[in-house]
């Protein structure tokens, strides 16, 4: 086991993690189903963990980082929108806005592409939304039936030049791929 808290805080129900350039592990622990009571929590590279951002979040889900790391995004589930966070130079949160909204429902996953556009998954409503950098939103993919996308969960750019996108799959037990036509984000920002 790596953790089971985050300083003071017990985690209740981790749910999504990602790593930034010098090692820190961002985590979703998104509380109950039935009631805001989630968090962020942040490790440092040396296994530390505290509180990122304070509670109660809105079932806080799947995250991703803006390119420049200056950034976390936070898809909320119960709000049907995404939190984008400033991340202050100490490691701490700073301002908060909603970056996007009426992605129906239940957002879920988060992945950018190489452009900065971010792809949003919705569980409840099997579908995908690509959001613009000015923050447009548009139906990427649906499927009425719930058969290729199933529930789909998190998402993430891979392949060997990262250029196809990665769903999986809650409702059916699968795993999408499919070339956007744009190259995605790499999950780990490395400095070489």
């Amino acid at each position: 086991m790596f953790a089971d808290s985050a300083g003071n805080h017990k985690l209740k129900l981790p749910n999504y993690g990602v790593f930034d350039s010098t090692g820190n592990l961002y985590v979703s622990d998104s509380g109950d189903w039935s009631r805001p009571s989630g968090c962020i929590v942040r490790f440092d590279a040396q296994g530390r963990g505290a509180v990122f951002l304070e509670g109660p979040q809105p079932f806080p889900n799947g995250l991703a980082l803006s390119a420049d790391e200056q950034f976390l995004f936070i898809a909320q589930s119960h709000t049907d929108d995404v939190l984008q966070v400033e991340i202050r130079k100490d490691g701490t949160a700073g301002h908060r806005e909603v970056y996007a909204r009426g992605l129906e429902r239940v957002p879920d996953g988060l992945a950018f592409d190489i452009l900065g556009n971010l792809y949003v998954s919705c569980y409840a409503s099997d579908n995908i939304y690509r959001v613009s950098c000015d923050r447009a939103v548009t139906l990427l993919a649906y499927d009425r039936d719930g058969t290729t996308l199933a529930r789909p969960t998190n998402i993430a750019f891979g392949g060997p030049e990262h250029e196809y996108l990665y769903v999986a799959n809650l409702g059916r037990w699968h795993i999408n791929r499919v070339k956007i036509g744009i190259k995605g984000q790499a999950l780990i920002n490395q400095k070489i």
